[in-house]
């Protein structure tokens, strides 16, 4: 049993779900600092169906690339694709039953990123052998989801206002809060992204041979400087939610992490070898959205 346990968390690659599980904490941090009631139900279930499926995205993309990369399954393939199947029903009913809960709008934005979980790795042209791997994992986990998150916690057209009448649908954007959520999405997007970013630049020549094209294949070198520029971005979203009062200033103290994430920008800039420096994006995301997530939640404390 606790092998199993212990092939099950290697086969899902449960230590890589920090992006999910930070940018949920994040986007709570801020609903928090807002002062905005959280529905406990809608959110859990929101977690649940985000958390299985992000598990089903992994075990997808490891069970199709074992065909090729030459590694073993902790399963057999067989028993694999039964877990496979399990995760994604379990994660598609919680999602349909959080649009019941809600409304059409969670249900046309869940199932844009169930489509893009699962056309990732799947399918003729998986999205994470083209150059835009990068942008679909980056908006999908730092943008869809806190917005989602936010939305099933916010009044009623609080962003936007769908209307059907007479045949048409009319759409009122509410600029400065969607303008909120695309600011603070900055830094879930950026250090999510450069997660993916900094795995295939280290893999770049590996991946030729399997005819996995990437960003990085078309960037080359350059790779290495938006690597630097996404997480610089990230600082720079953070002091222009402050002056747009978005943020408190308190927040102002996570311009202070730009020491260590420097340091290890550096490091990666010497060398790009997957068991020596990939980690290093791993880290910087933790350190930028860890004290981000924790100076929100203290900003809420203050106020």
């Amino acid at each position: 049993m606790i092998q199993m346990v212990k092939n099950f968390i290697e086969f899902v690659e449960i230590r890589t779900k920090i992006t999910s599980v930070f940018t949920f904490l994040m986007t709570v941090a801020y609903l928090f600092y807002r002062k905005q009631p959280i529905n406990g139900t809608l959110t859990l279930i929101f977690f649940a169906s985000m958390f299985l499926f992000d598990l089903t995205t992994t075990a997808i993309n490891n069970y199709v690339d074992t065909k090729t990369n030459g590694q073993i399954l902790p399963f057999q393939r067989q028993t694999a694709l039964r877990i496979i199947w399990a995760l994604f029903v379990l994660s598609t009913l919680l999602g349909l039953c959080l649009a019941y809960l809600t409304d059409v709008v969670v249900l046309l934005l869940g199932g844009l990123c169930f489509l893009c979980g699962v056309f990732y790795t799947y399918g003729p042209l998986p999205i994470s052998r083209q150059p835009l791997g990068e942008i679909f994992s980056g908006l999908f986990y730092g943008l869809l989801l806190p917005f989602i998150l936010l939305y099933i916690n916010t009044p009623a057209g609080t962003y936007f206002s769908l209307q059907f009448a007479s045949g048409a649908i009319t759409l009122n954007v509410h600029i400065f809060p969607m303008l909120t959520v695309l600011l603070l999405s900055v830094i879930p997007v950026c250090a999510t992204a450069n997660i993916m970013l900094a795995n295939n630049i280290c893999d770049v020549e590996k991946d030729i041979l399997v005819n996995r094209f990437t960003l990085p294949y078309y960037l080359g070198k350059k790779s290495l400087a938006v690597f630097a520029g996404l997480y610089y971005a990230t600082y720079a979203a953070t002091v222009l939610m402050v002056i747009l009062k978005i943020l408190s200033p308190v927040c102002l103290l996570s311009l202070l992490t730009i020491v260590p994430v420097q340091k290890n920008i550096g490091r990666f800039m010497k060398k790009q070898v997957k068991a020596e420096t990939f980690v290093i994006s791993v880290k910087n995301f933790m350190i930028i959205m860890g004290a981000n997530s924790f100076l929100i939640f203290v900003s809420g404390l203050l106020g």
